[in-house]
């Protein structure tokens, strides 16, 4: 009996570890997110492509971090409660939908090259980023119902 309330215990630890890694990668890519949207208007420049290359980066990182650190953790049944089970189960389509934004925005714009003509993706960014922002925030606002969840809060 003592063995498994360890077990439990140490899922738990686990588990908020995990939480922390994602909530930390989630707000560097919030920030890098920011710092992007915040050369607009786009200009064909060193500074925009080092932004757009850095966000684009820290997006895929998150987008993974959120499978590995939380999601993976569900899925292998390492969470047991139930509650974290249904939500989870109740949100991960719609997170998965949104992963599939993310990596259509990022498939688009990892490799562009601003600076050495592909200058008319520019015009395109602008609409992209927005939408991209609404994606995140609903992600956020799903995987805050997880977070919730798993640690007895409800969002």
């Amino acid at each position: 009996m003592v063995s498994d309330f360890s077990a439990g215990k140490d899922r738990r630890s686990r588990s908020r570890e995990k939480l922390a890694t994602l909530v930390q990668t989630r707000k560097e890519t919030l920030s890098l997110f920011t710092e992007l949207a915040n050369q607009r208007p786009f200009e064909a420049d060193e500074i925009t492509s080092e932004a757009l290359q850095e966000f684009c980066q820290a997006l895929i990182d998150y987008a993974a971090s959120a499978h590995f650190q939380l999601y993976r953790f569900i899925s292998d049944r390492i969470e047991r409660r139930t509650p974290v089970l249904e939500v989870a189960d109740k949100v991960y389509p719609k997170i998965v939908r949104t992963t599939d934004l993310i990596l259509r925005f990022n498939d688009k714009y990892e490799a562009v090259d601003l600076i050495n003509g592909n200058n008319e993706i520019l015009t395109l960014l602008d609409s992209d980023l927005s939408q991209l922002g609404e994606t995140l925030a609903e992600r956020i606002q799903l995987e805050d119902q997880v977070i919730g969840a798993m640690t007895g809060q409800t969002h």
